[in-house]
């Protein structure tokens, strides 16, 4: 795709496409994760799955043009295009302006009472931008992990965007580093939004075809890339691979 930002016009009339169209407008970066041997006995038992995508504004959706153009309705949509006839639905509990500590206190209203199989952990953007200590969030995340692995479910963390407002505050390195060494210590999938970000520019697109004006949050661009790449992650780590390249 072309460096150039594609004009709000075009933007706008492509909001209401379904998943196939969005799917066309992204670089095909890719990004692998541990698998998830959960998800994959409840796939291949024919049974519903539940997702929650648990996190802070840029899981709520703030930068999209719509509630629809978030990352966890494109997300559904993306795994039900993957997947027909799967039962599945993917649940927003995403909250502009929320900490890891704000999240672990409604973790059980508004994660636990879905009952899901796998939550989606997006953390560590509002602790950046406010300059928390990481040590303090590694101790939050590691109690809301301990507390959903108690429930029998899986969880996929994912890091901090690239975006510049991210990037210029200072304590944005020591907190992609406190969620490696999350992921790494507590054995949880890690989708690195940042890596799958530095691979976009990569192949030819520059931040702002991806970012909202706002310098923090993603466009529905953005979102619609970024369910994408997740989307065919999951499916991997779910052992639903061999599934999806047997309909192509």
């Amino acid at each position: 795709m072309s460096r150039r930002v594609l004009p709000s016009v075009i933007l706008a009339a492509l909001a209401g496409l379904p998943w196939s169209g969005w799917a066309a407008l992204c670089p095909g970066v890719s990004e692998r994760l541990a698998p998830l041997p959960g998800v994959q006995a409840v796939l291949e038992a024919g049974q519903p799955l539940t997702i929650v995508a648990l996190g802070s504004s840029s899981t709520e959706g703030a930068g999209a043009s719509s509630p629809l153009a978030s990352y966890p309705n494109r997300l559904d949509a993306a795994l039900r295009s993957m997947l027909p006839g799967v039962e599945l639905r993917v649940v927003n509990a995403g909250k502009s302006g929320e900490t890891s500590e704000a999240m672990l206190a409604r973790l059980e209203a508004d994660v636990l009472a879905h009952k899901p199989e796998l939550v989606i952990w997006q953390a560590g953007g509002n602790e950046v931008l406010l300059g928390h200590d990481p040590g303090t969030f590694l101790t939050l995340m590691r109690q809301g992990l301990r507390r959903l692995r108690q429930s029998g479910i899986e969880v996929v963390l994912m890091d901090n965007q690239r975006a510049p407002r991210i990037l210029e505050a200072p304590t944005h390195a020591p907190f992609d580093a406190a969620m490696q060494a999350l992921a790494r210590e507590e054995r949880v999938p890690l989708f690195a939004r940042s890596r799958l970000m530095r691979g976009w520019q990569e192949a030819g697109l520059a931040p702002n075809d991806m970012l909202a004006p706002d310098g923090l949050h993603h466009n529905d661009r953005g979102y619609a890339c970024l369910a994408e790449a997740l989307a065919a992650a999951l499916i991997g780590s779910a052992g639903q691979r061999d599934r999806l390249l047997a309909r192509h």
